[in-house]
Order: C-alpha cells, then sequence, then structure tokens
C-alpha cells in the first residue's frame, strides 16, 4: 500500500515528481485536504494561501511537462513561521500589534525558496513576538501538540514544528533565538536545526533579539533538514552579519553527501553539566538510548565539561530582553498600526501607551521592561555589561571542548511535552525549559534537535517524542547532520 502523499519526505517527493507518479498540484491538493481534517484541532496555522499554492504547483506541474530540470524544493509544499515577511501576505508574529500588517517585501529566505520553486501553504502559529516555549502566548490561538491533544507542542516555533509533524506540510521554516526550532522539533518528535549564526540571512524576519535570531528548517528526517537548509544559506547583501563557510563547494558537497566513513570517526562530548539532577525520567531514558546507538555506530564517546552552564539561563535572559526593548520600540501605533480597532489618543505619548498596552502580550511586556531596566543609566554595567562577559566565557567553553572533540551530545529539553497551561503562569518554569539549548545561541553554534525514534514518518503514535541534540563547531553543519542521517539510517 502506498503512503498518502502529504506523509512523503522532501526526498521521496522529489523523486516521485520526477518519476511522475503524480502531480505537484495532486501532492498540494493532498496537504490542503489533510490540513482541513486535521488543523481545526491542531490550529497550527494561523492563514492559509491554497489559491496561491496551487499556482505554484502548477507551475512546477508545467516545467516538468516541458521536461525542464526542476531544483530538489520544486513543488515542496512548506509551513512558513508567521515572524517571516511574505510580500502581500499578512505578517503578524502571532502579536495584536502586528494583526493588520501586510508586509512590503519578502524575507530573504522566502525569495531564495521562491526560485527554488516550493510551494507555500501558510504562515503557522508562534509565541507573540517569537517569545515563548509554549506556543500558548499567541495573540490569537493555542496550538496542540499532535501527539496528545493537551500538550504543548513547544515554542516559539510550535506552529511549523506540529504542522510537519501532523503530516500537514512537507516540511516548515522556524526562527530560533534560544530553542525555539529545536525544542518544539523535540516535542513534537521532529527534526529541527538551528543553524550557526549568520549562515541564513535574517533579512525579513521580524527581529526579537538580533545577536542570536537565527531562521532554520523543521522536517522529517535530517535530509531533509540538510536540503532545505542549504536552499535557505548563503551571504546576503540584505544582512551585513550573514556570510558563507570558507569552503563553499566542500561545505556544499559534505552537506548533501556526507561521508559516513568519516563521521563514524568523529569524537562525541557528553557534557556533565547537562545531565542534572531534576532530568524529566523519560527524557533522560531516551537520551542514554540515543546515546548506545550512537556508540554502536562504532564512534568514540567521552565525558567533558561545560562549566559556565549554569550561568547561560540569567545570561541569555539579561541579554534578550536588552535586545528585544530595543527591537520592539518601533512599534509606536503610528508606523505600523497594527490593530484593527485604531487607537484614537490626545497626546503622543497616550497614543504609544495605548499601542503597546493593547498591542503586546503579557511575555512581551515582561521582556521590554526588564530590557529597558538593564539598559539604563547605572544598571548597564551591572547587568547587561556582565551578561556580555558571562556570554564570552560560556563561548570559550565550547571552544575548550571541541579541542577534544568534534560534536556535543545533549538533551534538548529538561522535560517531555507538558500540559496545556502547566507552566503559562510560571514565567521562570518555562524559561528553564530551554536550559540546554539557549548556550548554543550564545555562542553562535549550530545545533541539531533528533528524534530518538523518528515518529514522523510513520502514523502519529500516542507516546511522547524524545528529542537529543546534537552541537556542531560553527559552519560545521555537515557534522551533524551526517550523523543526524546516520543514526535514522542505521537505528
Amino acid at each position: 500500500m502506498k503512503s498518502p502523499l502529504h506523509t512523503l519526505t522532501i526526498k521521496k517527493v522529489h523523486e516521485g515528481l520526477l518519476n511522475k507518479e503524480f502531480s505537484a498540484l495532486e501532492l498540494t491538493q493532498a496537504c490542503f485536504e489533510h490540513i482541513r481534517k486535521t488543523d481545526p484541532e491542531i490550529k497550527a496555522f494561523l492563514s492559509l494561501r491554497e489559491e496561491a499554492a496551487s499556482r505554484e504547483a502548477e507551475r512546477v506541474d508545467l516545467a516538468l511537462a516541458k521536461e525542464e530540470e526542476i531544483a530538489t524544493l520544486a513543488g515542496i509544499p512548506l509551513a512558513v513561521k508567521d515572524n517571516m515577511n511574505f510580500e502581500g501576505e499578512i505578517t503578524t508574529a502571532a502579536s495584536k500589534i502586528l494583526e493588520t500588517h501586510r508586509a512590503s517585501y519578502n524575507a530573504t529566505v522566502i525569495s531564495k525558496l521562491k526560485t527554488e520553486q516550493a510551494v507555500f501553504l501558510g504562515k503557522t502559529n508562534m509565541d507573540d513576538s517569537a517569545m515563548g516555549s509554549s506556543t500558548e502566548n499567541s495573540a490569537f490561538q493555542v496550538t496542540k501538540n499532535p501527539h496528545d491533544l493537551t500538550r504543548v507542542p513547544g515554542g516559539s516555533s510550535g506552529g511549523s514544528a506540529a504542522a510537519v509533524a501532523s503530516h500537514m506540510a512537507i516540511g516548515g521554516l522556524g526562527s530560533d533565538t534560544g530553542g525555539s526550532i529545536r525544542q518544539p522539533a523535540a516535542f513534537c518528535g521532529v527534526v529541527g536545526l538551528k543553524p550557526t549564526y549568520g549562515t541564513v540571512s535574517r533579512s525579513g524576519l521580524i527581529a526579537m533579539a538580533s545577536s542570536l535570531d537565527q531562521i532554520g528548517p523543521i522536517t522529517k528526517t535530517a535530509e531533509d533538514a540538510a536540503l532545505l537548509f542549504n536552499a535557505i544559506r548563503g551571504k546576503d547583501p540584505l544582512d551585513a552579519t550573514s556570510t558563507n563557510p570558507s569552503n563553499e563547494e566542500k561545505y556544499e558537497a559534505e552537506l548533501l553527501n556526507p561521508s559516513f566513513d568519516r563521521i563514524k570517526k568523529m569524537r562525541v562530548g557528553l557534557p556533565q553539566e547537562y545531565f542534572i539532577d531534576g532530568l524529566a525520567s523519560e527524557v533522560k531514558k531516551g537520551v542514554e538510548e540515543a546515546i548506545q546507538k550512537i556508540k554502536k555506530l562504532g564512534l568514540e564517546v567521552q565525558e567533558i565539561s561545560l562549566p559556565h552552564t549554569k550561568y547561560a539561563v540569567p545570561c541569555y535572559y539579561l541579554i534578550v530582553p536588552a535586545e528585544v526593548s530595543s527591537n520592539l520600540a518601533r512599534y509606536d501605533g503610528i508606523r505600523w498600526q497594527g490593530t484593527k480597532e485604531r487607537v484614537e489618543a490626545n497626546t503622543l505619548k497616550e497614543r504609544y501607551f495605548q499601542t503597546r498596552g493593547e498591542g503586546f502580550g503579557p511575555e512581551p511586556k515582561r521582556r521590554i521592561i526588564l530590557g529597558t531596566f538593564v539598559l539604563s543609566s547605572g544598571y548597564y554595567d551591572a547587568y547587561y555589561d556582565k551578561a556580555q562577559r558571562v556570554r564570552a566565557l560560556i563561548k570559550q567553553d565550547f571552544e575548550n571542548a571541541f579541542e577534544k572533540v568534534d560534536v556535543i551530545l545533549t538533551p534538548v529539553t529538561p522535560t517531555s511535552p507538558f500540559k496545556i497551561g502547566e507552566k503559562v503562569d510560571d514565567p521562570l518554569a518555562m524559561y528553564l525549559e530551554d536550559i540546554f539549548t539557549l548556550p548554543l545561541n550564545l555562542a553562535g553554534l549550530p545545533g541539531l534537535s533528533l528524534p530518538v525514534r523518528n515518529q514522523a514518518c510513520e502514523p502519529l503514535s500516542t507516546d511522547l517524542p524524545v528529542g537529543f541534540q546534537l552541537i556542531g563547531k560553527p559552519f560545521h553543519e555537515p557534522d551533524i547532520l551526517g550523523l543526524g542521517r546516520l543514526y535514522e539510517e542505521t537505528t
């Protein structure tokens, strides 16, 4: 029995299109049919673009009919997190302050994927302004975990992760500032890649914390993640922080066609600070299972230390609010009139207060207030400057570790997916969900969240997913994605 079209991977779709087993339009229609059945419960999408997506698919079919060569991502139905500009489409970042904002240009990643002739299904739900770890902070709806509708999908890219895990999309895009791709990928049982800072342009991404934000893929397999990442990466004149790896040709070759013989010779480090008391038993068991599988593949595994890990959470939650307070200052009710009801005010100050009071949710307000405080006169040196110094120490820890090992393996999250509403009133408990992911953002390193057992390519299971994280050296995505592919193909 053939698998339903919407359950295929990017690789399988491309092969099917080339072999004329189905058309891009048939695949796109299958996805939308599945969305109509599935999304009313899961609520992964904020908006859909069925007519436009069908036209995009038809153009791919026309190229195939003319026997033209097509890109690997041509005709692939994708879900896009709603903080990436899509020209002419409403782009809200799941915030009421941008409720009616229609993007005037494409994010660079969207432009790149349009060139590849990808099909865009719609924009996915997220935490308000990308601030949160559960997608409960959205101003519009709460997304549910496809494996258990009483639990969260993770955040802030929970909509994209839920859409891919439930087969409503073949792949998706998320953004990761402290774990917002990897944590929802782990919670939903899919693959999520946070690339090295600067490998993917941030142009057209609604900024949260500019020194940490990074766009990346959410897919069903590590191979698919490599294909989607390769399409969106690269230096962009619109983003001064973007760059290319030093040896572009070798990098791409290893990314798309990894040498498993080389991968098996890598050394894997296990940081003692990540295997702590308080790690949920099911997570500990799952990660230990992954470690044993890695050992069976023949890789050398050894214990390492990242001594400044314990300072990562407080460091992160000083730097991020400071950058948030600067980035979100632009939403003043004048340049972006986001809410549907126009604010009426007698003074400019009153307009600012009303716009931000009505437009921002509790978490953005909390971070704006904290960030403004730590940047204020008399507190900058005591808080923000000190946090940047600690950030340098955390980065140095990783540099020291990578002198001994090639890849680092850790849990992604301290818990499995928690109940909806369980932590929404406890900001500290929510912040601690990112304890294993945010150090990578502080250091600018690539990280891959991989399911211990891949559940996205099978019918949805009632077992809650557990993910593990592979951390690589800067611009060593081929290492972690290659190991991810080896793990998937031999276990």
